[in-house]
């Protein structure tokens, strides 16, 4: 009897185990339902775009307006990397120059944060850029139809090769850039403009759309030697159009840091030539390239790096790059 008893107990269990794994079953089976439901109801991602309505009063809207701003070497100017690349702010008062393409964003990122935590405003005149100092202020002109405006930079990006700044909706509106990615020149306003007060300058004169030219470089007489067989004393210059070659674009002489010395060159246009190579084949050097004139010679050299370390180790991925001999140098 007490078997029989023991043999009913386990069947007893056994039904319940049954029902409860039938029951968990439909519950799992209902839960997926529910999940795939809501997957399906999830909107798609917003894509960007301007605004439903225009405001009227867009084409006449201020240029933003220049103030000496202190510069921080933390926080949105520390280096950072995306997608695999590395990007180095400036972190200096230098002046920078460079041309490229433009694009523009809009209502996705209307009201979002910026990379120093402002509220990007699509109506306001700023803009992103990868290694400009934030904040700072820029003129970008269109060099299509000569329009100038005078933006402040309090963004990252973009992130695409080719594209040198992000403009907001309404600077690319005054720039007439609405219709999609063009080249734009850009020069970054120095506190010397701002404070003798030329930082509203516009219709500056338009750079011919070659190769970028940028921040920011250094001595070493002896590295010339070194550079072979890129930059000789006087190495044979690629061939370049008449307008690339006409009127070749110094940069200011470097402020203060840790530059990279690349070459040293007798002719400005071989220097120039030797940075267009230099920037096709590092896209990540070349916002910190310059060509500046340090008698007798054309210097080129990328930086300023906020410590020779940093440098350092950029002068190691050139070397391995390029199969040249780069000199760390600091200027005071």
């Amino acid at each position: 009897m007490e078997v029989a008893q023991r043999i009913g107990v386990v069947q007893s269990g056994a039904r319940h185990l049954t029902l409860w794994r039938r029951a968990a079953a439909r519950v799992a089976l209902w839960g997926g339902v529910a999940l795939i439901a809501a997957c399906a109801a999830t909107p798609p991602a917003q894509r960007d775009g301007p605004p439903a309505k225009i405001p009227a009063e867009l084409g006449s809207l201020r240029d933003a307006e220049p103030r000496v701003e202190p510069i921080r070497t933390g926080g949105p100017n520390r280096p950072y990397e995306v997608f695999g690349r590395d990007y180095v702010p400036i972190t200096q008062d230098v002046a920078f120059r460079e041309r490229g393409l433009a694009s523009w964003y809009g209502r996705k990122f209307h009201g979002r944060r910026t990379a120093n935590g402002e509220v990007y405003d699509m109506f306001a005149m700023t803009a992103a850029h990868p290694t400009l100092p934030i904040p700072s202020y820029a003129r970008v002109t269109n060099p299509a139809n000569g329009r100038t405006v005078v933006l402040r930079i309090n963004d990252r990006g973009p992130f695409h090769a080719g594209r040198i700044v992000d403009l907001s909706y309404a600077a690319a509106y005054r720039l007439d850039l609405l219709r999609g990615v063009a080249p734009v020149v850009l020069e970054r306003i120095t506190f010397s403009e701002i404070r003798s007060g030329v930082s509203q300058r516009t219709g500056s004169s338009v750079v011919p759309m070659s190769a970028g030219a940028s921040p920011p470089g250094a001595d070493a007489e002896s590295t010339l030697a070194q550079m072979a067989p890129y930059a000789a004393a006087d190495p044979a210059s690629p061939q370049v159009s008449a307008n690339e070659a006409a009127t070749p674009v110094l940069d200011p002489s470097p402020g203060p840091g840790f530059w990279i010395q690349l070459g040293a060159f007798r002719l400005t246009e071989g220097a120039h030539s030797f940075r267009r190579r230099v920037a096709t084949e590092l896209e990540w050097l070349e916002p910190l390239l310059i060509v500046f004139r340090d008698e007798p010679l054309f210097r080129l050299q990328a930086g300023p790096f906020e410590n020779r370390a940093r440098a350092q180790r950029a002068a190691e991925r050139i070397r391995d790059s390029l199969k040249l001999v780069p000199v760390v140098v600091e200027r005071q």
